[in-house]
């Protein structure tokens, strides 16, 4: 597409849990809405990790004056008792500087039996905690002596007291228990009030993409936390160089490492092989966007299948099991929308993200968007 030459030129924030002192609005605008489109796929309804039917997000935010700003998000792929009823899922470690929790036992066995919990690095304990005294008080698990919690993390001590430890046990219950299947709330909430993305204010952002009928009609939802470096590319445009803000352009940008968490879901009958290839693909949108997977960043890509035919239950007779698979040959249009959705769920994490100031006084300007747009006008015929 072509671009004319450039010229000189983000929901209220949803609170469960602790309430929040100095709390911003943030922006209710996409990338889209600024008439930025990624990709060719159409997305989803929502065009959010919610499109994929049955899968729930929620958040805890948590603020505390300028020094405490982290949270958790929490991720539920289907409405049932995931412990009894696990769904098929692979982890693809693109950089494994991370503490990714629950991701061998994801790869041997091939599923996921919890909800998926994002927050930060020093919070992975109390977050698997939360995540075990939930599924033990689920009816039908009295007597389960073994869970594999599954918890992701990005580290958001730059902005987030992060040494304090400021998240409880209660608060991974309460995202879980306010989990909505709207739209999911983006920028800096929940697991990513405090991330910083190529050298802005990050967050979580998510998106989605539909398949044609001819191509199966399936669904793929991406949700992220970003916290990472490289140069920003949006849309093929090469923002963080035209802003001279990327990765090792000054002292203050040389420290790159931080991680981001990406969540891929479908609908589409895939076993754990195919998920892992499909997981694969989601590194490719991230690369889309500019980042470089630096030495100590860990970036993590979860993938699940909700299709209920392939539920794996906790309780079996020992029989073979029937599964439906998606052919091979089939699968790549699922992994053009898994690197199209990621890459605008990272872009989206950017354009609903807003200035915070944090720990210490450091401070993060949100992207400057409306500098941007000029960028984004197509050259007329």
């Amino acid at each position: 597409m072509a671009y004319i030459p450039l010229i000189k030129l983000v929901s209220t924030l949803f609170i469960s849990g602790i309430l929040a002192l100095n709390v911003h609005a943030q922006s209710t605008k996409r990338a889209r809405d600024w008439g930025i489109q990624i990709g060719v796929l159409k997305p989803g309804p929502f065009n959010s990790i919610t499109d994929v039917k049955g899968i729930k997000v929620g958040h805890t935010t948590i603020k505390k004056g300028d020094s405490v700003n982290t949270g958790v998000t929490v991720i539920i792929p289907h409405q049932g008792n995931i412990f009894q009823q696990k769904v098929p899922a692979a982890v693809y470690t693109g950089n494994g500087f991370g503490k990714l929790v629950g991701s061998t036992q994801i790869n041997e066995l091939g599923n996921i039996e919890t909800p998926i919990v994002l927050t930060n690095t020093l919070s992975v304990p109390v977050a698997m905690n939360g995540l075990i005294t939930y599924t033990l008080s689920q009816s039908g698990n009295e007597k389960i002596t073994s869970v594999n919690a599954v918890v992701g993390e990005t580290n958001d001590g730059f902005l987030n007291d992060i040494r304090g430890r400021h998240i409880i046990e209660q608060n991974i219950l309460e995202a879980i228990k306010s989990a909505s299947a709207d739209r999911v709330m983006e920028g800096a909430v929940g697991a990513g009030t405090g991330t910083v993305c190529f050298g802005f204010k990050g967050g979580i952002g998510s998106a989605s993409r539909k398949l044609p009928a001819s191509l199966g009609g399936y669904t793929i939802g991406v949700l992220v936390q970003s916290n990472f470096g490289g140069v920003l590319t949006i849309d093929g445009i090469a923002v963080g160089e035209y802003l001279q803000k990327f990765s090792f352009s000054n002292e203050l940008l040389n420290n790159v490492d931080g991680s981001c968490m990406i969540i891929v879901a479908t609908d589409a009958p895939l076993d754990h092989r195919n998920l892992l290839r499909l997981a694969k693909r989601a590194m490719l949108g991230l690369g889309r966007t500019g980042g470089i997977a630096s030495n100590g960043s860990g970036d993590y890509v979860i993938a699940f299948s909700t299709f209920e035919q392939n539920r794996i239950l906790h309780q079996t007779n020992n029989e073979p099991i029937s599964t439906l698979i998606l052919p091979n040959d089939s699968n790549s249009p699922l992994f053009m929308a898994a690197i199209e959705a990621t890459e605008e769920a990272i872009i989206n994490s950017l354009f609903t993200a807003v200035d915070t100031k944090g720990f210490k006084g450091n401070k993060v300007a949100a992207l400057p968007i409306q500098q941007l747009l000029p960028l984004f006008i197509k050259e007329k015929k």
